[in-house]
């Protein structure tokens, strides 16, 4: 199963606090591990909110962009990890060895085409395989 790791911003990260060295050093072993594990697929640190963008579409299509920064610093997300696991319980496992000090991380599984029944028809079902193909994933 793929999960998607989500660390959650803090005050820090969203003031663009970056990692210590000694910190960067612990992240870095602790990738390598994920990686020669085969459970790491991607992952990256994100900017503060401040950097990004939210673009809002209403009920008739339009759109407007708001920009950041962005209030409630425990909806953010300051990174990312893809993972492929066994199952929910090994990505757990997995994230309470990450060298966190404080913060949270939520995890969620990506659905597979089996979740969509019969509205994800063979056809789309086909597209999709071709795109993910496409893009390496």
């Amino acid at each position: 199963m793929r999960v998607m790791v989500l660390v959650k911003a803090t005050e820090d990260t969203e003031r663009g606090v970056l990692p210590t060295t000694e910190e960067f050093a612990a992240m870095g072993a602790f990738n390598e591990e994920l990686v020669k594990a085969g459970v790491m697929l991607a992952g990256d640190g994100l900017k503060p909110s401040s950097a990004g963008k939210r673009v809002a579409f209403d009920e008739k299509g339009g759109s407007s962009v708001l920009d950041g920064p962005f209030a409630e610093t425990k909806e953010l997300v300051a990174g990312y990890w893809i993972w492929e696991v066994s199952s929910l319980d090994e990505a757990l496992q997995w994230v309470r060895r990450a060298p966190f000090r404080n913060g949270v991380v939520e995890v969620r599984p990506f659905y597979t085409a089996e979740d969509f029944g019969e509205a994800l028809t063979p056809e789309l079902r086909e597209a999709g395989v071709r795109l993910r193909r496409a893009t390496g994933l």
